[in-house]
């Protein structure tokens, strides 16, 4: 059961409104209004971006005025709680928004991926609405599993910090006037100890009574390679997200440059920013995208690979992104340069292209390939 997660930003597109102006809204929770601070309000309002070196701006447009100024312009009924755990949902209501938030900052880091209170507030209001759609303003990652099964939680709004625009962007994408072609930046699992070893503190020792040392010991395996690594199947993968159309991915061409394989020797002198020669182009993959839908909005296309010897079976090497309208296609391209294609040889201290066969996967996501090629490198 895949349901519907968006992500910000994105194109208009005409006709595409998604409610009716008949339609009745109930709004429920955190993050919607700045003038309201209760139980269930994070005390600076409106999360529009992270702490420590998180910008302040001068005017802030929250949720909730920009939904009163839509519900006015419509000719819509608007109603909302910014206060109670356990709401009271107008039965006329054809959809609820349940609005859930977690802060972080410089100092301040949040110590778990789960929100019991939140995930009251959701369920209270879910068992009275059957349209009930969630929209998340957190900085990193939420955990959904304990309430996205509800059958009536419609549809999850990953907003993340989205600025001072929040409440504009959220009524753009609520009401069909743009699509959502953002995606996930991380993987959300099902429950937190499938993340492993990488949310486990460091704590002081005997050896380390002031400094707590870190021994990295998963290596490069974190994220969407440790859950590939180990069979793990997450709620929503890296580099997920839905938008209102549909894409089809075509005509997968791989070019190699075939002398790629003689790497330069390391210079004596490295200067700054590293090695010069990693940032050689030595080849490049493209694809064909067309908008299969009727709307328009934007793709994007993710390149993995996987590098012969002990490597991930998948690695993020590029993405692309461009608008569609329905019926028009693009083609995508990938420029790989050396670093692309390399590994760190410990014996010989330098990188390394290793012989053998290269894998190459586009896709929608890293759960989600569309296209496979490969290239030998002898």
């Amino acid at each position: 059961n895949r349901k519907g997660m968006g992500f910000g930003g994105g194109q208009r597109y005409l006709n595409g409104s998604l409610f009716t102006n008949d339609t009745l809204f109930s709004l429920f929770g955190a993050s919607l209004d700045m003038s309201q601070v209760g139980p269930s309000v994070y005390l600076n309002g409106t999360l529009i971006s992270g702490g420590g070196s998180g910008a302040s701006t001068g005017v802030i447009d929250a949720p909730l005025d920009a939904l009163k100024r839509q519900a006015y312009d419509a000719g819509t009924f608007l109603f909302w709680d910014t206060i109670s755990s356990t709401p009271n949902v107008n039965p006329a209501s054809e959809a609820c928004l349940v609005f859930i938030n977690a802060m972080a900052s410089e100092s301040h880091d949040r110590k778990n991926l789960t929100d019991p209170y939140s995930y009251h507030l959701i369920a209270s209001v879910a068992s009275k609405c059957n349209n009930t759609m969630v929209v998340v303003h957190a900085a990193g990652i939420r955990l959904v599993d304990a309430w996205i099964e509800h059958p009536n939680i419609t549809a999850v709004i990953m907003a993340h910090l989205p600025g001072q625009e929040s409440g504009r962007a959220l009524v753009e994408i609520l009401y069909g006037k743009q699509s959502p072609p953002g995606r996930l930046p991380y993987t959300i699992a099902k429950q937190e100890s499938d993340y492993g070893s990488v949310l486990d503190p460091d704590f002081p020792s005997d050896e380390t009574p002031y400094f707590p040392q870190s021994n990295f010991t998963e290596g490069v395996f974190i994220d969407y390679k440790h859950f590939e690594r180990y069979g793990i199947k997450p709620r929503y993968e890296f580099g997920f997200g839905l938008t209102y159309t549909t894409f089809e991915y075509s005509n997968l061409m791989v070019d190699i440059d075939e002398s790629a394989g003689l790497l330069p020797p390391n210079p004596e002198l490295v200067l700054q920013g590293g090695i010069s020669s990693l940032w050689d182009e030595i080849g490049s993959v493209t694809c064909t995208i067309e908008n299969t839908g009727n709307a328009t909005s934007a793709e994007v296309a993710q390149l993995y690979m996987h590098l012969p010897g002990n490597e991930p079976s998948k690695v993020l090497r590029g993405f692309e992104k461009k608008t569609l309208t329905p019926g028009a296609s693009a083609n995508f391209t990938f420029q790989l340069q050396r670093r692309h294609l390399s590994s760190w040889d410990t014996t010989r201290q330098q990188w390394v292209l290793d012989r053998g066969s290269y894998d190459v996967m586009v896709g929608k996501s890293v759960l989600d390939i569309q296209l496979h090629g490969s290239f030998t490198l002898n």
